[in-house]
């Protein structure tokens, strides 16, 4: 959109909007109007142009809420939601423009394009996700781990929910043909790592993106508010930003 955009960040004293904020204070893009850190706080925000959230699942919820209340552009990273919340975010999307992604990294982007093209073009291989953040981070996989996972599937024609193994403790018998493995590791202060490896019988293709920086994410998460708050109505991805 033209003008500058009336920003709102959702989760404002984690991390990541810790980090937005720190970015904002030299980006002539934005108007920071509003730090949420509580539902209730949005019962007295002011007149919107998008909505950044990093928060939690409840979050999301109150941010959809409001967005979707008030005809605000919605960038949201929260992970950890459930098939419902999808469904919400979708539906939103007929009167609102949102865009939901688990990973804001332009190399994140790309290495999920690659993974669909080698999901597609092995479809008999093994696929195993592995993840490694750090030792705050509450959820498992990660929301980028199952995003990766889903576009896999997609590629494969497979329900995701269905192939998907999120866990092996103990005697689980041998690998289910088509099955897409996660596993995780938390320690320290690990910013975001991802790995995704094929293999069948004799050979073994291996695809891995790192984190060094967590500022990465949030300016990828502005570059995304600034373009989402001037688009219409719609399901929007991280892809669509980066064919502009």
């Amino acid at each position: 959109m033209s003008g500058i955009v009336r920003l709102a960040i959702n989760g404002a004293s984690g991390r990541m909007g810790r980090a937005l904020q720190e970015l904002l204070r030299d980006d002539a893009r934005f108007e920071l109007a509003v730090c949420i850190n509580a539902s209730s706080e949005w019962e007295s925000a002011p007149q919107l142009d998008a909505v950044i959230d990093f928060s939690t699942p409840p979050g999301f919820d109150a941010a959809l809420a409001y967005c979707h209340g008030h005809r605000v552009a919605l960038v949201s990273g929260t992970t950890g939601l459930d098939a419902r919340q999808r469904s919400a975010l979708d539906a939103a999307g007929v009167d609102i423009p949102v865009l939901h992604a688990a990973n804001f990294s332009l190399g994140v982007a790309v290495l999920a394009r690659a993974l669909r093209a080698a999901a597609a073009a092995l479809p008999d291989w093994d696929l195993e996700i592995l993840e490694a953040h750090h030792a705050r981070k509450v959820d498992a996989p990660s929301g980028t781990a199952l995003a990766l996972g889903r576009v896999a599937a997609a590629a494969r024609g497979q329900d995701f929910d269905a192939v998907a193994m999120r866990a092996r403790d103990g005697q689980v018998g041998s690998r289910p043909p088509g099955a897409i493995g996660f596993a995780s590791v938390r320690a320290g202060d690990i910013v975001g790592e991802h790995f995704a490896i094929l293999a069948t019988t004799g050979e073994r293709l291996e695809l891995s993106h790192r984190a060094t920086d967590r500022t990465i994410f949030a300016r990828g998460a502005l570059a995304a508010a600034a373009w989402l708050a001037g688009q219409p109505p719609g399901a929007y991805s991280l892809d669509d930003v980066l064919a502009e």
